[in-house]
């Protein structure tokens, strides 16, 4: 089976992709969670959302001015959303900030602008490579093209077979390098993945990372989530979720 990444390269080339954003937002959302700083931060965000700066810094034990600086690019990213709190009391409103992951996440408009422009292109490829075609329905697989760029971007060859629904991400270079960290790293990952997901919005869920003999190997089953009871048909899809 051939990399759906290396086929989303092909096609990305005929829609200008690779000129106007290898540079752009491929580069900052793979130096987003390059940094293990800006990861810690984000498993903070992933495990207590609506924290303040001072929360932050607190906890990670860097300066405040550092601490924004990870926060603004992981919002350029669309991995975090900040929000003004809500007081009835009087004083200056905080800013809180939480990870976009989680089936109450907050949304993050720059992971649906990605979102978006990914099913573009994977619309595109499919129309000019037909036996890339799929059985999974149109809003899935706008999922998956989201997830294969996104993933692409954090500098990951993903291989997805859509029979098994499996995402293949061996080797992790991330475990590889900061493997002393690996618990941290891919707990992020699969929540970023799955904020992925929930932001492009269909059916598909992670069901959570398969048992590996290496700490390189790194596979991840998705699933196709049961319509909540009481639902339309129509209704919109449910954010995903994960078991890991």
């Amino acid at each position: 089976m051939p990399s759906l990444a290396y086929l989303r390269d092909i096609a990305a080339r005929g829609a200008g992709r690779h000129e106007a954003g290898h540079n752009g937002a491929m580069g900052t959302a793979y130096s987003a969670i390059s940094n293990y700083s800006r990861v810690e931060i984000l498993h903070l965000l992933q495990e207590h959302p609506g924290r303040t700066i001072t929360d932050l810094t607190a906890a990670t034990g860097l300066h405040a001015n550092t601490v924004r600086e990870h926060l603004q690019r992981l919002i350029e990213s669309g991995y975090v959303v900040p929000a003004t709190e809500r007081r009835a009391s009087r004083g200056r409103p905080r800013m809180l900030y939480s990870a976009v992951s989680g089936p109450d996440a907050p949304h993050s408009p720059v992971a649906q602008r990605r979102a978006r422009a990914a099913a573009e292109r994977g619309d595109l490829m499919r129309r000019v490579m037909p036996w890339t075609e799929s059985e999974l329905p149109d809003d899935a697989q706008h999922q998956l093209d989201a997830l294969v760029e996104d993933l692409q971007d954090a500098g990951f060859d993903p291989i997805v077979d859509t029979d098994q629904l499996t995402v293949d991400l061996t080797p992790c270079e991330h475990a590889r390098v900061q493997a002393e960290h690996r618990d941290v790293l891919c707990a992020v990952h699969v929540g970023l993945m799955q904020g992925v997901l929930g932001e492009a919005g269909g059916p598909l869920e992670i069901e959570g990372m398969l048992p590996a003999c290496e700490p390189t190997q790194c596979h991840i089953q998705l699933a196709i989530a049961e319509p909540h009871a009481g639902c339309a048909p129509d209704a919109a899809p449910a954010r995903a979720h994960t078991r890991a």
